[in-house]
């Protein structure tokens, strides 16, 4: 039996498009939901168990396989454990770079150069990193990046231009009468325009 299948124990309500915790172990404490699974962190443990929604169990064995191959690398969670329908991970504590605008935490130009530099391991490693974006990289409180939600590193996908486009953005933002702030629901409505008309993954 794998150490973490009794917190895997998890079932969900569907509601519309989305889904709900209905019942989990008393020693998890919900961290988010997303639109595959749903990360809880293990009570007195610096790790999370990511648990997918009912038919998504697919992108958890995908997953697993990504991280397998990125072990090693100091861009990414460790992966600990692996189940027909879970991860668990390391808890990266700090802040995405989505909470960094919205709080006002200035994004470094090293901090873009880190992201780069993943992504070109990543490649090496024979993968194509996809659906980069700022919910999705993490500034811990040392400084360091970390990038998460990895199950559209696969291979052989099509290759997005999201992260290439965020640069771009990133230019605008370094100057100096740039804001450095910005409303939560201001940068939804772009990303909700930008997958409109520009590309499909998240913002």
């Amino acid at each position: 039996m794998r150490n973490y299948d009794q917190y895997a124990d998890v079932t969900f309500d569907r509601v519309g498009d989305s889904f709900q915790v209905k019942a989990m172990h008393p020693e998890l404490h919900l961290h988010g939901i997303g639109r595959s699974a749903a990360v809880f962190r293990l009570k007195e443990k610096d790790r999370v168990i990511k648990v997918f929604f009912p038919g998504y169990e697919q992108i958890a064995i995908e997953e697993a396989a990504i991280y397998e191959k990125l072990k090693g690398l100091p861009y990414f969670p460790t992966c600990y454990e692996a189940g027909d329908s879970y991860l668990v991970m390391d808890y990266i504590e700090g802040k995405t770079l989505f909470e960094c605008l919205t709080e006002g935490i200035w994004i470094d130009s090293t901090y873009i150069s880190v992201v780069d530099e993943a992504l070109r391991q990543a490649r090496l490693l024979g993968l194509t990193p996809s659906d980069v974006h700022l919910r999705n990289i993490i500034l811990t409180p040392n400084g360091q990046i970390f990038l998460i939600d990895l199950a559209r590193f696969r291979q052989g996908q099509q290759i997005d231009h999201q992260w290439e486009d965020l640069k771009r953005m990133y230019r605008l933002y370094r100057h100096g009468f740039i804001p450095k702030r910005y409303k939560a629901a201001f940068l939804n409505q772009i990303a909700s325009l930008y997958r409109k008309f520009v590309n499909d993954p998240d913002f």
